[in-house]
């Protein structure tokens, strides 16, 4: 939406929000029902303060709180410098499995990446306790940044044996359709998840504040016969990932 049409919507909607709101109510109830109503789609960018200060008649202090309110809930996040962005949400099931590209794709987004290393290595102390390997062994170390339609999403980190996968070359988009291709392709996981801030590396990486928060996921897949044939760390961004578990009784 061209950035005139935007205001004027913005506009209207916070002249039609309960009078008796403070004003930063109002433009935060006016940007989320654009965003409800898909009139603003995820990743769109919302002007900037002084623009929507000067053309909507308010403070930039209002328009500052407004905005802090909606980073709060997470519906919108803000990009280094001065950009704000509507947040895109993600829903990953934790009762199936699928890789990261599968989840991407099942949800009509782009899946991608961007490869920060690809090592034939000797395992880590970490690594040989989730795979149940001695440090003699060889594994296939592989780190990434994770993409839905460029956005980015997820830091990645999986490890394989070596004797599933004994080239970084064999992988292309998917490490699970590589796995597929070997007969290797695991079976069932276990996972475990918890939360840690963002370092700076992690903020750089994935375009959030140092200390953001993230949801970290490990988990150890294993093939049929019980081998365990991946350990996988992946550091999801905490504004855009949301998490289901389906419980029955």
């Amino acid at each position: 939406m061209e950035q005139t049409a935007l205001l004027a919507r913005l506009r209207d909607g916070v002249g039609e929000q309960d009078a008796g709101l403070p004003r930063y109510k109002r433009l935060r109830g006016a940007i989320a029902e654009l965003v409800a109503t898909g009139v603003l789609k995820p990743g769109a960018l919302l002007p900037g303060e002084r623009v929507l200060a000067d053309a909507l008649g308010l403070s930039r202090v209002t328009v500052r709180t407004a905005i802090a309110a909606l980073v709060e809930e997470g519906l919108v996040r803000r990009q280094h410098g001065s950009k704000t962005e509507i947040a895109s949400h993600v829903e990953k099931s934790l009762t199936a499995l699928t890789s990261f590209s599968e989840d991407m794709s099942s949800r009509g987004l782009k899946p991608g990446g961007v490869w920060i290393s690809r090592d034939i290595c000797r395992p880590s102390p970490t690594e040989m306790m989730a795979l149940g390997l001695s440090g003699q062994h060889q594994v296939l170390r592989l780190k990434r940044l994770r993409t839905a339609d460029g956005a980015p999403m997820a830091i990645e980190t999986a490890t394989v044996p070596a004797r599933f996968l004994p080239s970084p070359d064999l992988i292309g988009d998917s490490l699970y359709t590589a796995l597929d291709a070997l007969g290797a392709l695991p079976q069932r996981a276990v996972q475990r998840m918890r939360s840690r801030p963002a370092t700076p590396l992690d903020a750089e990486l994935l375009q959030v504040e140092p200390g953001a928060p993230l949801l970290v996921m490990e988990r150890r897949c294993f093939l049929a016969d019980g081998q365990i044939v991946e350990f996988t760390e992946t550091r999801y961004r905490g504004d855009v990932y949301d998490f289901v578990l389906e419980l029955r009784r």
